[in-house]
């Protein structure tokens, strides 16, 4: 059944509703066709505006003076929020780039930023295109069926992001389960628990690893990233405890779940359009634009929200000081007015104007590292494969964050 506007409104902050794809993007393209600025008022969430129009989420995120980061930067539960802001009040809340405006979103972004420079990222890619030797050669191991989210994808940009922090392979299994327990809080099979009291204690976890973490290279400085931003000084003074397990937190979570997400939401699309998959085989110098393509495909980070700083208007539609306003990617960039047959998988795709890294000064830090890992594992599967269809049915993570496949089963052959 077709949903009218104020169901529409609810799927997104439906964590459910981001799991079927199909009826999600109904909704999506039903709010951008009748109100693309529209007021949502959700069960157990304070209410906010949802932008569904690429044009829209572009003029939000270029005013970042108007439309702040704090003190809503994600969908969240009343509930959750108001313990979040506790914590906030008491200098022990998670507190990102993401949570950040400038002044402090300027100077923070400053210590990672030269990590992920095309210079550095130069420099990472024998060790990208090493992993992702790996991880295909993972698959012949597995002998032509797998989970392919599960026991590849999941973990080659972990490996990426940990090795470039300089963390022992020993914690990555940890971290995958803390970095699920986070991003798939509202699905039962990743959650720690359904109390927002839980999903507080997962990234309490991280804090103390990331504690002891900080503790160890303050002590013995190493050439990562874990050290610079440990050895990190604002104004002559180092970063406070949980502004450093924050960074940290970002970078670990952030820098691979997405990647993940990706990879094999892009491998279904290719099996999905096998004409696409052709394509770039025939035609591998379409790498770069396929990459892109999948990840205006795949859009793995959901929404960001934002907070209007006085009243102004959006699309002809009266916002409020104070109200918060929810920035959907994934609808952005399924824009008819922006895309040339959006719902069309093109490897080719030129222009490709997504926003799946956001915009401006929030723009993503990893950009150029998720492009160089998404290439890298499709440039040594795709030569070496021989064959591939799905085993079975594929399965979302049920988020309003950061999600994507959780189950790919396919069956293949390579060489």
């Amino acid at each position: 059944m077709t949903p009218n506007a104020t169901e529409a409104g609810l799927a997104l902050a439906d964590p459910k509703a981001y799991a079927d794809e199909s009826r999600f993007h109904e909704s999506l393209a039903l709010l951008r066709r009748e109100s693309p600025v529209h007021y949502v008022d959700a069960p157990d969430y304070n209410p906010f505006w949802a932008v569904t129009k690429h044009e829209d989420v572009l003029e939000v995120e270029r005013n970042h003076e108007l439309f702040l980061n704090a003190p809503r930067p994600l969908l969240a539960t009343k509930e959750l929020d108001r313990l979040n802001r506790e914590r906030a009040e008491q200098g022990i809340a998670l507190r990102t780039l993401i949570h950040m405006d400038d002044p402090d979103h300027r100077v923070i972004r400053a210590i990672g930023a030269d990590w992920f420079r095309p210079r550095a990222m130069r420099a990472m890619e024998p060790r990208v295109k090493e992993l992702a030797k790996r991880y295909v050669d993972r698959m012949v191991d597995l002998g032509g069926e797998c989970d392919f989210a599960r026991e590849v994808a999941v973990h080659f940009p972990l490996y990426v992001i940990l090795s470039l922090l300089g963390l022992p392979e020993s914690d990555f299994d940890r971290m995958l389960k803390l970095t699920q327990e986070l991003f798939g809080g509202d699905d039962e099979e990743y959650q720690r628990g359904a109390s927002d009291e839980e999903k507080i204690q997962v990234l309490l976890d991280f804090f103390a690893y990331f504690q002891e973490l900080t503790e160890a290279r303050r002590k013995n400085p190493t050439d990562d990233l874990a050290s610079a931003i440990a050895n990190a000084r604002i104004d002559g003074e180092p970063l406070n405890d949980f502004d450093t397990a924050s960074y940290y937190v970002i970078v670990a979570t952030a820098g691979h779940d997405t990647t993940s997400a990706t990879i094999s939401g892009g491998l279904q699309a290719l099996i999905e359009n096998p004409d696409q998959l052709d394509r770039l085989r025939e035609k591998p110098e379409l790498m770069p634009f396929a990459v892109d393509e999948m990840i205006r495909w795949v859009t793995p980070v959901k929404e960001f929200m934002r907070t209007a700083v006085r009243d102004c208007e959006l699309r002809g539609v009266k916002i409020r000081e104070g109200d918060a306003l929810l920035l959907s990617y994934p609808s952005a960039n399924r824009d008819e007015d922006v895309f040339d047959d959006p719902f069309r998988f093109d490897v080719g795709r030129d222009p490709n104007k997504h926003l799946a890294f956001g915009f401006g000064v929030h723009y993503c830090l990893g950009a150029a590292l998720a492009r160089i890992e998404v290439r890298a594992f499709f440039e040594e599967l795709l030569p070496r494969l021989g064959s591939i269809e799905l085993a079975g049915t594929p399965e979302s993570t049920a988020t309003t964050f950061v999600g994507g496949l959780k189950r790919l089963p396919i069956r293949y052959s390579l060489d």
